[in-house]
């Protein structure tokens, strides 16, 4: 007991440390610095976007926590996101909804029993996600229903200005996901956060090359699950083959 706290403590100083640079930058944003539009992307992609998912990472050992821990947390995160977000508070509500979508996820986890399974995910949800933004459900909340999408989803503001680029809690849930996978089945848990934050920032620049009013961001972050770990993840297709099973 004594030897895990020595090995979270350093973790839950660096958590507090990044919740309160974030804090600032959130609260004071609008006073910063007003570049143009590529430096701003440039900004979040190496530096906000991380810096936000790095929280996920500092608590990536409460994946581990029993489920009754994780459903507590889920309800509480919930309900704040809710009496927030009526509150006028956007700022908290949004890191709520991410306190959420993740305990959410790390409670899908515990139904995974074997890498290949979160393989399947990752290689299913994508089309999913592209239909859904193109043809389905989220393209007419987002050119018809705006609000409905702020309100779910979560803000990354721009230095200097009141806009923001958002991602939608699916998008959250589904990083939780991957990078509890990770972590569960023994991949490249840094490699995989790298990948998936860098791929958020590739679809922000994608959605602005192109002048599209959004772009599904599962896509690319089903990738960035998958290069990293692309051998690990075949070793465990081949081990969660059937006895009996041959190759061609």
């Amino acid at each position: 007991m004594g030897r895990a706290a020595a090995v979270l403590r350093p973790r839950v100083a660096a958590f507090v440390a990044l919740a309160a640079v974030i804090g600032l930058y959130y609260a004071f944003h609008e006073s910063l610095w007003n570049e143009s539009l590529w430096w701003d992307i440039a900004f979040m992609a190496v530096l906000l976007i991380p810096a936000v998912f790095g929280l996920v990472y500092l608590a990536l050992p409460l994946w581990r926590l029993p489920t009754t821990w994780l459903l507590v947390a889920t309800a509480v995160s919930v309900v704040l996101a809710v009496v927030l977000q009526l509150s006028d508070a956007v700022i908290l509500s949004g890191f709520a909804k991410l306190a959420g979508a993740t305990a959410v996820a790390w409670l899908f986890l515990r139904y995974f029993e074997d890498a290949s399974w979160v393989l399947l995910v990752a290689c299913i949800v994508p089309w999913v996600d592209a239909y859904s933004v193109w043809r389905g459900p989220t393209h007419h909340i987002v050119h018809h229903r705006r609000h409905v999408f702020t309100t779910l989803s979560f803000a990354f503001p721009v230095p200097g200005e009141n806009g923001a680029a958002n991602l939608g809690l699916p998008d959250l849930l589904f990083f939780a996901l991957f990078l509890g996978a990770a972590a569960r089945f023994r991949l490249r848990v840094r490699l995989t956060w790298l990948a998936l934050t860098a791929s958020f920032g590739g679809t922000i620049s994608l959605a602005t090359a192109f002048d599209v009013g959004g772009l599904p961001a599962l896509p690319l972050l089903s990738l960035g699950f998958l290069l990293p770990n692309a051998d690990l993840l075949w070793r465990s297709v081949r081990r969660a083959r059937p006895a009996g099973a041959t190759t061609e």
